[in-house]
């Protein structure tokens, strides 16, 4: 178990500080847990204060204990009610706001009117991007998770290999690679920032059963019921069918994403080529990503290739497909940036970001996905593990 050390807490809170007075906000008020982790250390209940200048309190309802012994920063202190916050943030000298910032992209318009009499006569302004690009570059310490995780991935993926059998169900499957996950650490838990979107930990579709979902991935996967529609069924798998397989272990707060394509016997022809034609795109789009491109043109060269197949009207999902090919991923599954059209957002050194060149058919889907880190050079592949399809 990591605890984030100290020095890691301040450069982030410091990054975040030098975005606060490019834009005249004199704090920002953080209440969301995979924020609160990422410049805490903790997610026990409480509000995170970052001041434009001076050092975060950090004011903690339940478990202080806990908040304690999780976080490194100097200033935490026990918050009974939420009235009091202005009066405790008083005692350490940050008072008279003009601007405050909150994650607007995911506070409850409820706890959003509350804060607003709270802190007035203050005006509340949206900090999500501010906050969502600061994380979006990753520090040698979190990178060192990455490397940790994308280990487990590799093991994970031989553990499928080796225990898939003809007749089970996905269900079977999902709960044997889960099972697996939690004894290696799994939390059980993927965090995703979209609203109305929540994940499985691992995503186990075959055959027909990889069409489309309300989850805005390419592959939603049957599901259990309509109340959870999405991932594994109770579905047998069978032979001669794509068996798509999304997974993510989560290590310390932080995530990978990969997919792969499993088959018992032999994939039929047509999903055999789209196959083909992923990881071509997928191998195009290694070789345009370099430092200063544009996030949008990895999207839009992949989306010109698939369009040059035979199969571009089943690429990123059938009969709907998605306007992007990958995504930012740390301590949530949904981060910067987005490998999407229209997004100018240029690549730098330290993004981390999965790209997932995928094509769905009433018959099954099939793709390829690897997490990727950006270096000066390019993309170093974070999820090594065979790209090949897996025949079992």
């Amino acid at each position: 178990m990591r605890f984030t050390p100290k020095s890691e807490l301040d450069q982030r809170v410091a990054k975040l500080q030098d975005r606060l007075r490019q834009q005249g906000i004199d704090g920002v008020i953080i209440v969301q847990n995979a924020d609160l982790f990422y410049f805490t250390g903790t997610i026990q209940q409480s509000h995170l204060f970052v001041p434009a200048e001076g050092r975060p309190v950090l004011l903690v309802k339940k478990s202080y204990e806990r908040a304690r012994e999780g976080s490194a920063l100097d200033n935490i202190v026990y918050l009974d009610s939420l009235k009091e916050m202005t009066a405790v943030l008083q005692t350490y000298g940050y008072s008279d706001f003009k601007t405050l910032g909150f994650e607007l992209d995911v506070l409850p318009t409820n706890l959003y009117l509350r804060y607003q009499k709270l802190v007035s006569p203050a005006n509340i302004v949206d900090v999500s991007p501010l906050i969502r690009t600061v994380r979006m570059i990753k520090s040698p310490y979190e990178l060192e998770i990455f490397r940790d995780v994308a280990k487990i991935h590799f093991e994970a993926f031989s553990f499928i290999r080796d225990n898939l059998r003809e007749g089970m169900s996905e269900l079977k499957l999902a709960g044997l690679v889960e099972a697996f996950s939690r004894e290696k650490g799994h939390p059980g838990l993927v965090r995703i920032r979209g609203f109305n979107q929540v994940l499985t930990q691992t995503l186990v579709a075959s055959g027909e059963n990889t069409g489309p979902s309300y989850f805005w991935g390419a592959v939603g996967g049957k599901g259990v019921s309509p109340a959870f529609a999405q991932g594994a069924s109770d579905k047998l798998i069978g032979r001669n069918e794509s068996i798509f397989v999304d997974y993510g272990f989560v290590l310390d707060g932080y995530m990978l994403d990969q997919t792969r394509i499993f088959c018992i016997g032999k994939l039929p022809d047509h999903l055999v080529q789209a196959y083909a034609v992923a990881v071509d795109i997928l191998e195009q789009m290694k070789q345009l990503a370099k430092p200063g491109v544009a996030c949008g043109k990895l999207y839009d060269l992949a989306r010109q290739l698939a369009d040059e197949s035979a199969f571009g009207k089943h690429f990123t999902g059938f009969p709907t497909p998605l306007a992007f090919v990958g995504h930012g991923i740390g301590v949530e599954l949904d981060e910067l940036p987005v490998i999407g059209h229209g997004f100018e957002t240029p690549l730098e050194e330290g993004m981390v970001f999965a790209l997932e060149p995928k094509f769905t058919f009433p018959d099954g889907a099939v793709g390829i996905e690897n997490t990727y880190l950006v270096t000066k050079d390019g993309l170093e592949t974070l999820t090594v593990f065979d790209e090949g399809i897996l025949y079992v």
